[in-house]
């Protein structure tokens, strides 16, 4: 490899990585990279012009070659000739081609100072990558493009080939774009001419529709007495008084300092805003005057008839049908004509909407069939089976303050595992009714089953201390990441176990979902349906005034949804299920003391047992194959059942989220720092793309609270590697210290090296640091992590690949440097510590109980340091190597001495192996560290 930088930690060797490392990643100047005043745009059309146009079928020969008098069937003598001088020509072999030389330089050249010149030269590394990828069956560039190992190529010539990948990527890039400009320009011409004609007419429409709008009003018992009375129409006396002049009366008794009055306060003093009485006495004849004045002093009895009404506590159409006739009275006659007639048009309305009645939907879901799958200890495929019926033993579960927790290791040693029930009803359940796909299944894991359990408990708490006419259950508001099945499965579920509680005590279920209501009677075991919104919550209190006892699920499907301030009627419990948009549900809360319930997304085990459930007709392999296949698009997204089920969701949606991604900048990054945080998503749009929620325990009472976290390992990696580049610092480690229980706990990879910039952390695992020594004989050695503490990193360094890297920087103590590239040899992220000599400390996230590694790998990754840093081969002759290997706790603990083995088939020369080898056992220290979430409490 060029420049040999690890010569001057394996042996004082010569080095002339300086030179190679330019090489490797840009190409020579041209010519037009001189003073000028070209743009880069116009310098890279103008080399263009002089270069050769490379394509995906060009050889790789001829890449590598370009520029060059090189050739692979040149003689040695002209080789060293051209290269290095006529004072290196040799007497003897000089006529051996390059081609032969390359595959064995030792038999050629015997002298070791010359064999080494000639290794070292970046020509000759040319030569010999060219002959190990012709070898290897690589002879284009789209062989390259699709070629697995380039790592083991040398960054000068990968680097070479990566950078004509680039251009043509690039180029291809600017042709689309070029092609999708002309497309985009010819089609705004024509939208242009369109448009000035469309213009006038969208603006009429506009005015009409928003008219329509207004005039649309929703008769019902809950209409405020504002819209009953005004009716949503434009309220004259909030005109502005000279806009009523200039518009109806040619500017007469126009003031200029009454530019801000309103009619409402013109008429209540007209001499005081038009002091020439003259004038005024002319403006009060008009017939716009008259007019004007007679709407405005009605507006104003209407505003003072609400005023009295609101503090007489009536609201709505419902409390002005229960008011007094002394209240009745108070209000002038054109307000209480406009709420008579209001009120009769909601009664009309309520006895026209009869409820639909849907046949045999009651005993279907009331009789749903009960499947469970389990987990089979030795079992085939999957290892989960499918039983017919209820399961004989259900989760457990303790009461934990206001909550319910499960309880867990209920099982008893190799019985089968509950994993999941399954509860299926042939007329589907009413989240599914009027779709045009059926759902008939719907599943409960140990988080639905613990919803009702919940519910039930309140039920049950009520029932025994109150009942009778002070049953007043508590109300819920159930939250979950969008598409984990709270609709589905959990308001499914509820539905069915309240169906099957006591009839004497609990009479009627409703089930609110988008604009449908659906009215479960369990004395008439009958299901009624009612279209629209515009008698839902009278109805509801209309059974309740009649003392029936019952119970709401109310699904807020969407983001703007908002229950009725009505609901639930007194002696009703009720549940709310919405998506973590506090404005749903925050100011029902407040109102009605709601208790917040978090539902965690379904765990793996969950999604497993679902593939097998919906495969369960298939044979076990075919069962093993559809999971697989779910679990990578799991590990991808999250799991989301929305989305992992469904192919055409999943594409869509992991596009999405990785566009959020790539998209991001440094304002719209500032949202992902509510990751790792309570609190909901209205203002951080970002987290519904990226995020889930978890339920953390409060800190008192036993209070659950909801915690954004990534969605997924994937999509966490690379959000936070795009924070790491654009966030401050200070924001970035504040992020991370939010995030580091989770860091851990998911198993986030390499992403967990930011762990290490968190102080409690790195405190909490210095004292559990144990060494890994090739052999007992060797004398024990305190990592600089622990020795060295107040040099932890406390910022980072995001290390882009190569190919974008354009100058070197200088080695910082106290930094975390990680790497975008994914493949990074030998360690997921580094830090040096300021001791004596510097300690070089690499971080390697290891989930197997052994990682060990190869020379061409150390000698990579010293090439890498040598890309990246200045004065590389100077600082690092004397520097001490520590590599810590951190697993999971629950992880195959390693135990033993990682191990730098030697391999004949990689591009390592015999001898460099072997210095590589013993600098591995000779200067590098290990050591192992097993953390867990307990190494850092969860902030609340």
């Amino acid at each position: 490899m060029s420049g040999r930088p690890e010569e001057g930690i394996y042996g004082n060797m010569e080095s002339q990585s300086s030179n190679f490392s330019q090489g490797g990643r840009r190409r020579t100047r041209s010519e037009f990279e001189g003073d000028t005043d070209y743009s880069s745009t116009t310098r890279r059309r103008l080399e263009g012009m002089y270069r050769p146009q490379w394509t995906m079928s060009s050889t790789v020969e001829d890449i590598l070659l370009e520029g060059t008098t090189n050739r692979t069937d040149m003689k040695l003598n002209d080789f060293l000739l051209s290269n290095l001088g006529e004072e290196w020509v040799v007497e003897r072999n000089g006529n051996v081609i390059m081609e032969a030389f390359v595959q064995e330089p030792d038999a050629y050249v015997q002298d070791q100072q010359l064999l080494k010149r000639i290794i070292n030269l970046p020509a000759y590394q040319v030569l010999e990558a060219i002959y190990k990828l012709r070898h290897e069956g690589v002879f284009f560039l789209g062989q390259w493009n699709e070629y697995k190992r380039k790592d083991t190529v040398t960054l000068l010539a990968g680097g070479k080939l990566n950078g004509v990948l680039t251009v043509i990527e690039i180029e291809e890039k600017e042709r689309r774009e070029e092609e999708e400009r002309a497309r985009r320009e010819k089609k705004a011409r024509r939208e242009e001419e369109e448009r000035a004609r469309r213009k006038e007419k969208a603006r009429r429409d506009a005015e009409e529709e928003k008219a329509r709008r207004e005039e649309q009003i929703k008769f019902n018992l809950t209409l405020s007495i504002e819209d009953a009375i005004f009716q949503r129409r434009a309220r004259v006396y909030k005109m502005k008084l000279n806009r009523f002049l200039m518009r109806e009366l040619d500017g007469r008794g126009v003031v200029a300092t009454n530019r801000s009055v309103l009619l409402k306060e013109f008429f209540e003093d007209p001499a005081k805003y038009i002091p020439d009485a003259e004038v005024l006495n002319e403006i009060k004849t008009t017939d716009a005057y008259l007019s004007i004045e007679g709407v405005v002093r009605e507006e104003m009895d209407k505003v003072e008839d609400v005023s009295k009404l609101k503090q007489a506590g009536v609201y709505n159409l419902q409390k002005w049908s229960e008011a007094t006739a002394q209240v009745k009275e108070s209000v002038h006659e054109i307000t209480k004509s406009f709420l008579d007639a209001a009120l009769q048009e909601a009664r009309n309305r309520m006895a026209t909407s009869a409820p639909i009645y849907l046949e045999g939907y009651y005993e279907s879901v009331y009789n749903a069939r009960w499947h469970h799958v389990v987990e089979v200890p030795g079992g085939e495929g999957t290892g989960l089976e499918v039983r017919e019926g209820e399961p004989p033993q259900s989760w457990t579960y303790r009461e934990d303050g206001e909550t319910f927790e499960r309880v867990d290791d209920v099982e008893q040693s190799g019985a089968e595992r509950l994993r999941l029930m399954v509860l299926t009803s042939d007329k589907e359940w009413p989240y599914s009714w009027g779709w045009f796909k059926p759902i008939l299944d719907c599943y409960v894991n140990c988080e639905v089953e613990r919803v009702w359990q919940i519910v039930k408990g309140d039920l049950t708490k009520w029932f025994s201390t109150h009942g009778g006419t002070y049953f007043e259950p508590k109300r819920r508001v159930l939250i979950g990441t969008p598409g984990i099945g709270k609709s589905m499965n959990a308001g499914s579920y509820l539905l069915y176990q309240l169906l099957q509680y006591d009839v004497k005590k609990l009479q009627m279920v409703v089930y609110f979902i988008a604009d449908r209501t659906f009215l479960f009677d369990k004395t008439s075991r009958t299901v009624s349906t009612y279209k629209g919104d515009s008698s839902n919550a009278s109805f509801v209190r209309s059974l309740s005034d009649r003392g029936m006892k019952g119970y709401i699920i109310h699904d807020l499907a969407e983001p703007d949804d908002a229950p009725s301030d009505d609901l639930p009627p007194r002696g009703w419990g009720m549940v709310l299920v919405s998506p973590p948009f506090e404005r749903n549900y925050k100011e029902w809360v407040k109102r009605r003391g709601a208790t917040e319930i978090v539902m965690n997304c379904p765990g793996e085990s969950d999604v497993k047992a679902m593939c097998v459930w919906m495969r369960r007709h298939q044979p076990v392999r075919e069962q093993a194959e559809y999971w697989k296949v779910v679990k990578s698009q799991m590990d991808e997204v999250g799991p989301i059942p929305r989305y992992i089920f469904d192919e055409r969701k999943y594409d869509n949606w992991v596009q999405r989220c990785h566009k959020t991604v790539d998209e991001a900048t440094s304002s719209v990054i500032a949202q992902y720092s509510g990751l790792g945080r309570d609190g909901s998503w209205d203002r951080t749009k970002v987290l519904y793309w990226l995020a889930r929620i978890v339920r953390v325990r409060g800190e008192t009472s036993g209070s659950e609270i909801l915690f954004n976290v990534p969605v997924s390992a994937h999509l966490g990696n690379k959000t936070l590697f795009k924070s790491a580049k654009l966030m401050q610092r200070v924001d970035f480690n504040l992020l991370i210290s939010w995030l580091t229980d989770y860091l851990i706990s998911e198993n986030f990879g390499r992403s967990t090296v930011f762990a290490f910039l968190n102080g409690s952390f790195v405190s909490a695992i210095e004292r559990r640091l144990r060494e890994l020594r090739p052999s007992p004989q060797r004398q024990s050695h305190r990592c600089a992590l622990a020795v060295y503490s107040r040099e932890r990193p406390t910022r980072h360094h995001v290390l882009p690949p190569l190919e974008h890297f354009s100058e070197r920087i200088d080695v910082e103590c106290g930094v975390l440097y990680v790497t975008e590239v994914e493949n990074f040899p030998l360690v997921d992220g580094l830090f040096f510590v300021k001791s004596n000599p510097m300690t070089l400390v690499g971080l390697r996230m290891a989930a197997a109980g052994e990682h060990h590694t190869l020379t061409s790998t150390v000698r990579q990754f010293n090439e890498y340091l040598a890309a990246y840093f200045n004065v590389w081969e100077e600082l690092s002759q004397d520097m001490s190597w520590e590599i810590i290997y951190v697993q999971q706790a629950d992880s195959t603990p390693m135990n033993d001495w990682q191990r730098c083995d030697v391999v004949n088939s990689d591009d390592v020369s015999t001898k460099e192996k072997q210095k590589i080898a013993a600098f591995w056992n000779e200067k590098v220290h290990q050591y192992q560290v097993a953390i867990s979430s307990r190494e850092v409490p969860r902030r609340v």
